[in-house]
């Protein structure tokens, strides 16, 4: 890249600032970013100062723009510098900027250059009328219409020599011209016009059949709506359905399930309290008692048997069922629904009885047998307390 340097003092002005509207503009910008993060609008304020002065960003604006931010002026001129989208010299009313990079010197753009420097002279002259100034630049993308040139904001391509110069004369009197192509083709086609896509059939409807198609088409897709309202309302029903409850009376959940549905006992299930169980302070009747104590759909492995259990807690309070690892205050609520309150309840148990609890711990089957509620009980019962609030994990 080559050196990039302010323009010579006797050119640059004595100050800048921005005029009320891009001051306003300049604001908004800034209030994008958040506090202490100002900085970041650096070059969207140094190309605003460039439009505002004529095309080029002297020193005062370079300056100015650093005591808006609150920067040190020498990084907002590292920025300035090593960006070539900020002129740093004067430059004309219309700034030519002739790309010089392969494909367009391959077709052409040396050619130019010689037009370039015989009406508006070496790079970076400003001619005496103010009107045009040049420079050659890197590629700037329009490469299917090389040769190009971007004059101020608008790209004319498809150069020659004789076309060109008549754009600058055109430029310098004021005169209208017309942005892209020179040579009157559209865009990127081919010079002369496109050669695809030119078959009128694509464009009747005859290629996606005969007779009246959109008629059927707009069928097609009333019955695909109207085949998915269905399937929706199906699915809604469906649901409703399965919300439903089913007449279950005094048998368990676990023998009144219906076919192919989640038993109680297994995670799929959403928790609560076993329905064969007391609650706290309930009564159970000997016909539920008879049926809580029938086995699961599937029979365990263990046969069951029911354990002692309480209405509510022996002198009111039941001991920290927590205290066993892997009793969280969602099991221990459970157990209490049950009537085991205490820890010596637990450490009684039976190996038929602790599986007779364990077939109706609702989404947590299993957790007694697997985390030896009893043994940890019977340490409990003693009055040994564990470090931990959650109990201590038994070795296996």
């Amino acid at each position: 890249m080559s050196v990039r340097r302010l323009a010579p003092d006797h050119v640059q002005p004595a100050s800048f600032a921005f005029d009320s509207a891009n001051e306003n503009w300049a604001d908004q910008q800034i209030a994008k970013y958040p506090q202490g993060r100002q900085a970041s609008a650096v070059i969207p304020l140094l190309w605003k100062a460039q439009e505002q002065h004529d095309g080029w960003v002297p020193r005062a604006a370079i300056e100015a723009v650093a005591r808006k931010l609150g920067m040190a002026p020498m990084r907002v001129m590292e920025i300035a510098t090593f960006y070539t989208m900020f002129n740093l010299q004067p430059v004309g009313e219309h700034f030519v900027q002739l790309c010089g990079t392969t494909p367009c010197a391959l077709r052409g753009a040396e050619a130019l250059k010689k037009v370039c420097e015989d009406v508006i002279g070496p790079q970076s002259t400003v001619t005496a009328d103010g009107k045009l100034s040049w420079l050659e630049v890197e590629c700037l993308g329009a490469c299917c219409n090389a040769p190009m040139a971007q004059i101020n904001f608008d790209y004319y391509e498809d150069l020659t020599p004789e076309n060109f110069k008549a754009l600058l004369e055109d430029l310098r009197h004021g005169r209208p011209t017309k942005p892209g192509p020179q040579n009157g083709r559209t865009g990127s086609e081919p010079f002369g016009g496109g050669e695809t896509l030119k078959d009128p059939a694509l464009y009747d409807g005859s290629v996606i059949g005969a007779g009246d198609w959109q008629k059927r088409i707009a069928e097609q897709r009333k019955a695909a709506a109207e085949a998915a309202a269905a399937k929706a309302a199906a699915a809604e029903e469906a649901k409703k359905a399965e919300a439903t409850p089913a007449a279950v009376g005094s048998k368990p959940a676990t023998e009144t399930a219906a076919a192919g549905r989640p038993k109680p006992s297994t995670p799929a299930q959403p928790s609560g309290a076993a329905q064969d169980t007391p609650a706290a302070a309930g009564k159970v009747t000997k016909a539920a008692v008879t049926e809580s104590a029938k086995p699961a759909a599937a029979a365990p492995a263990v046969a069951e048997s029911k354990p002692e259990l309480l209405t509510a807690a022996r002198g009111g309070k039941g001991d920290d069922l927590g205290l066993i690892w892997g009793v969280g205050p969602k099991l221990a609520t459970m157990l209490n629904e049950m009537g085991v309150w205490h820890f010596d309840q637990i450490a009684n148990w039976k190996a038929e009885e602790l599986a007779w609890v364990d077939a109706r711990l609702t989404g947590f089957k299993g957790r007694a047998t697997r985390d030896d509620w009893i043994s940890q009980a019977k340490k409990l019962a003693t009055g040994w307390r564990p470090e931990s609030a959650v109990g201590e994990k038994p070795v296996k």
